[in-house]
Formats: C-alpha cells, sequence, structure tokens
C-alpha cells in the first residue's frame, strides 16, 4: 500500500546496484520423474532420475552393480548409484522396483521463543517441569588438519541449541529433527528387499535420511512419491513463525512417519493422488502437495516450479514410451521460462529506443534472432538471461533497501520472487517505482543498457557473448590445486578436463551451470534393466592416470543413450577373508 511504502517520495538513487547483474543463488536441486505401464511400451513402469549436485572429479557418486545368490534359482541383482562408504543403493534399481530422489526443501525445522525467567534470563520453562530448567552450556573441540584446534561454546535446552535472541532479549532455540537420534537410521537399505511400490514406500516413510522426493515404479506398472525422511508432527501451530512451546500446547508429537503424504496408483492417499492415478509423477523441487499434505509438511524453501512444469508437459504426451523418451526429457534445454522475458526485452527496445544507441538496435537483433533454447553457441539466450536478472535489481534492491540497511547478509534474490515481479510489471504501481525513473518502461529500457554494459566487459562484441562462455564448466582433479601456479599447463593437463561450453540452465530440466548439475543421469524399468540407460560426468576412477579416469565423460556431455549394465567383465578382484 502506498501508505505503508511509496518509494517515490526517497530522493532519487539512494541505492546502489551492483557493477554487473549478480545471478540468482545456485539451490542443491534434482530431477525424477516416472510414467506408469500404462503409458510405456513395455507395460512396466519408467523412471528417470538426475540428481543436481556441484560437479567435481572424481564423482561422488560410484556406479555399482551388487549381485548375489539369494537362492539356487533366484539369484539378486541391485544396479544404480551409491556413495562410497554408505552400505546402500542409493538410487538405481533392484529388479522388482527402481527409484530416484530430489531435494524434498520440506519444514524439518522450527523456531522456539523460550519463556525465561524476569530476572535470570539463563532460566526457562518447559512443560512437566515444575522448577525453572537452566541452559546448559556446551563446548566443541573442532580438530583442523594443520592448523590449531576451534572450541565454539554454544548454549543448549531440551529442544536443541539457542541460536538467536528477538528484540526483546528472549533466547530462540532451533528445533531440527536432526538433532533426535531416532531420525537417523540405516532403514533405507531395505529397498534393496522391496517388490512393489506398497513396500517401498513404507520403507522411505521410515526411513532415517535428509527430506527427500521419493519417486518410486515397479514392474507391474506402478509409481509413486512421497517424502522420505523424518517429518515433524506438528500440534497446535503450522510452524510458519517462531513460537512458544512453554506451556505443552504448541509441540512436537514424534513424527509423521506412515502419516506421510503420498501419491501412488496402488495406494489410497490424498486428493492429489489423481496426478498418479493418470499415471504420471514428476518432482523438480518444486511444491508437490497442496491442502493438508502442505500443512504437514511444511514450506522449507520450494524452488519455483518452472523446470517441473516444463517436464509435466514434456511427459504429457508420452503414450508408449522408451527409456529414450524420458532420456530426451533430461537433455531438454528449450528455453521455456526466459520466452516471456525475450518478448518483454523486445517490446522494450521499440524504434525509437533503437533509433537513440547503436548498442540498442544490436542488441534486439540478437535477442529477435535467438533460438529458444540454452545452447553454448547462443547469444541471445544470455542476453535475455542477463536481462531479466537487471530488471529484477532495478526493481527490488530499492524495495529491499532497508532490509539491507538493517542486516548486511540479506539477500533477496533468496525469495521466490519470479511471480511477484511479474505481478509488479503487469500493474506498474507507481509507489513501487523507483524515483530514478519516470516510468517503468524507462526501468524496463535502463535495465536493456545494464545488458549491454555487463556483457561488454566480458566479450569484444555483444554477438560474441554467448551463453557457453558464461556457462563453462572446468573440472579438475583436487590434486591440481596442490601443485605450482608456474608449471606448464602441458605438465597439469592430466589433471584436468578441458574447459567446456554447457548446454542447460537452472530453469529447465537439462539443469546445468558453470559448476552445478546432473552429478549422474539414470533411465531404467524395473526388471528391463538391460534397457537402462546411465551417464555420470568424469569417469568411474578418481586416478587420473587410470584408462577409467575420464571414461563416459563424453558421453555425459553430449547425451548419448549409454547403457546402464556394465560390458564383459575386463578384471576380477577377489577379496578373500
Amino acid at each position: 500500500a502506498p501508505h505503508l511504502l511509496d518509494l517515490r517520495r526517497r530522493p532519487k538513487s539512494t541505492v546502489a546496484l551492483p557493477p554487473r547483474t549478480a545471478p540468482d543463488p545456485t539451490t542443491l536441486g534434482s530431477n525424477a520423474f516416472a510414467l506408469s505401464g500404462a503409458h510405456t511400451a513395455t507395460g512396466a513402469a519408467l523412471l528417470a532420475s538426475d540428481p543436481h549436485l556441484d560437479l567435481g572429479v572424481p564423482n561422488i557418486w560410484f556406479r555399482a552393480v551388487l549381485e548375489w545368490p539369494e537362492s539356487p534359482t533366484s539369484p539378486r541383482r541391485l544396479v544404480g548409484a551409491t556413495l562410497p562408504g554408505l552400505p546402500a543403493l542409493i538410487i538405481g534399481s533392484n529388479g522388482h522396483i527402481a527409484w530416484g530422489l530430489t531435494v524434498a526443501y520440506t519444514d524439518t525445522t522450527d523456531l522456539i521463543v523460550l519463556q525465561t525467567d524476569p530476572v535470570a534470563l539463563t532460566l526457562y520453562t518447559a512443560p512437566g517441569h515444575k522448577d525453572f530448567l537452566k541452559i546448559e552450556k556446551r563446548r566443541e573441540t573442532l580438530l583442523v588438519r594443520g592448523a590449531d584446534p576451534v572450541t565454539v561454546d554454544y548454549d543448549w535446552t531440551i529442544w536443541g541449541p539457542v541460536v538467536t535472541t528477538t528484540d526483546k532479549k528472549r533466547p530462540v532455540v532451533q528445533r531440527w529433527t536432526a538433532h533426535d537420534p531416532a531420525a537417523l537410521n540405516l532403514g533405507f537399505t531395505a529397498l534393496a528387499d522391496a517388490t512393489d511400490v506398497t513396500a517401498a514406500v513404507t520403507i522411505a516413510r521410515r526411513a532415517g535420511v535428509p527430506a527427500l522426493n521419493f519417486v518410486v515404479a515397479d514392474s507391474a506398472g506402478d509409481i509413486a512419491w512421497t517424502v522420505a525422511g523424518s517429518h515433524p508432527k506438528r500440534l497446535g501451530y503450522d510452524g510458519r513463525l517462531p513460537t512458544n512451546w512453554s506451556f505443552g500446547d504448541r509441540r512436537w508429537d514424534g513424527f509423521l512417519g506412515d502419516a506421510t503424504p503420498v501419491m501412488t496408483t496402488k495406494l489410497t492417499g490424498l486428493p492429489a493422488a489423481a496426478l498418479a492415478k493418470e499415471g504420471r509423477l514428476w518432482s523438480a523441487n518444486n511444491r508437490m502437495i497442496g491442502g493438508d499434505g502442505l500443512t504437514a509438511l511444511g514450506d522449507g524453501g520450494y524452488i519455483r516450479p518452472a523446470r517441473a512444469a516444463q517436464i509435466r508437459d514434456a511427459l504429457t504426451p508420452l503414450a508408449r514410451a522408451t527409456p529414450r523418451d524420458l532420456l530426451a526429457i533430461q537433455l531438454d534445454d528449450r528455453a521455456l521460462f526466459l520466452t516471456p522475458w525475450q518478448q518483454r526485452l523486445l517490446a522494450t527496445l521499440t524504434p525509437t529506443a533503437t533509433t537513440e544507441k547503436k548498442s540498442r538496435a544490436e542488441l534486439r537483433a540478437l535477442v529477435e534472432n535467438w533460438n529458444a533454447r540454452a545452447t553454448p553457441d547462443s547469444a541471445g539466450y544470455r542476453l535475455v538471461q542477463e536481462f531479466r536478472l537487471a530488471v529484477a535489481a532495478r526493481v527490488f534492491a530499492p524495495i529491499f533497501a532497508p532490509c539491507l540497511d538493517a542486516d548486511p547478509r540479506f539477500s533477496w534474490r533468496r525469495l521466490s520472487y519470479e511471480a511477484p515481479l511479474q505481478v509488479l510489471l503487469r500493474a506498474k504501481p507507481a509507489h513501487l517505482l523507483a524515483p530514478d525513473y519516470a516510468t517503468w518502461d524507462a526501468l524496463l529500457l535502463a535495465a536493456a543498457d545494464d545488458v549491454v554494459t555487463a556483457v561488454s566487459r566480458d566479450s569484444s562484441s555483444l554477438g560474441t557473448a554467448t551463453w557457453g562462455k558464461k556457462n563453462l564448466l572446468r573440472l579438475r582433479h583436487p590434486l591440481a590445486a596442490a601443485l605450482p601456479t608456474w608449471l606448464p599447463s602441458a605438465l597439469t593437463a592430466w589433471l584436468r578436463f578441458p574447459a567446456t561450453p554447457m548446454f542447460g540452465d537452472t530453469d529447465l530440466p537439462r539443469m546445468q551451470n558453470a559448476d552445478h548439475g546432473p552429478s549422474l543421469r539414470l533411465v531404467v524399468s524395473p526388471g528391463r534393466e538391460a534397457e537402462g540407460l546411465f551417464h555420470m560426468p568424469g569417469g568411474q576412477s578418481g586416478h587420473p592416470l587410470s584408462p577409467h579416469f575420464r571414461a563416459g565423460h563424453q558421453a555425459w556431455l553430449r547425451g548419448d543413450p549409454t547403457p546402464l549394465l556394465p560390458g564383459k567383465t575386463e578384471h576380477t578382484l577377489t577379496l578373500a577373508p
């Protein structure tokens, strides 16, 4: 409302914009999606999973096939990827079910405002205790290799550590599921024995892992989604705001467990189960459910839904899908999220505007002829992306200036700002327009000029400012950092992968940027692993001199449909007790 916030009353240029357009923070994300047997060529359900992590070598994953004779006539086989040191297949197939994971961004943390003694602020009340409890002092010593140990002192309560105080100096405690020993277990390993989605969902709901979207498909053609890991069962409040637990009417009553929401073709779930009954499920770190399910899981900062929507729309027309069809979705680099921004930039660069500056005419020509894809050779894609970031900076920096003044650590870019930004650009409210601009159109034109300024720092011309120059992957072995910088690059090349311009971006299924992206790609129907596909950046070996140090990396870059199962055995290592 104008009476609460009116930027027009502020003096001009009270907010210094960054010298270049800052990118949105990279958040952990992944894709996992599935089709029921009604939509596949074989009648078995089909699953795709590509967890997005920071990229490096050696890869965080270790692809594995585990085989053993369950009986003389019934061999068992698990295939997929594990993490070194963990006794479980994290993503993969056991022949009956196949599963994938994405970060759930549900709310597993609450803030509790302590009810303290008015005089002795270290004493607080808690249900079931007649007397005051005293805040405990704890000390942790962190051993640092090559340096002195670091000692950390902190306050602890029966609910968890004190992390801050209110404006009235009352302690605020963080209550987190990970603080509870019951939230950690190895129950996830039981997926090795699950034979259908019903059993898999039960295991996932009880598994002691971080909150993860769990998408599963089985050989009978069924699919399901739930959230693995422990989620608090909140009583008396919804967890969105800090609250007082001192009176017992607001608390955690254990974990959701088997009450965790589910969408499936087989089990009776919440109303959103209609999605699974239609035979399609998709997860891209977006909000998966509404209503009572959303209330139970909470909102831990879901990622904007553009990537999920693009996956959903690509799944919809598939009728007799094969693994290659789902791989094509994983490799989808169409710029659907930025298309409205391309149109807005063209509308901003009017004949009058382009006549005033030659650079604007060049900018318009490149944007007008973009290929609408996040490809390495596209200058238009990069220019449109820079325009979106520049507009956001000119709109929100003045609005959130008081927040930054109050706390220099504040960043509005960590907020889910895309939808509010679109509303502002449509409504064009005068009171939310900084006084530096006569109109909202003037703000957009200034942002277009920002694009030229920012890109000119990196390239000799707008046309050479391709997306690949900004989205450049550089992989190197950690040992490379230990070598002297004066060594010729030819002597250290064995530790490095060639710098590679990358396809993809954050808001589309092929989610790749300079240091973050699909740490593996898996597509498989359980029971038909011989038809499955697998990619992984780098190689299976972490030894730079091994022939397997780079094996498979080019297939990951190109998106080649390479097989999930290994070929003929070349080497055998027998471990004897």
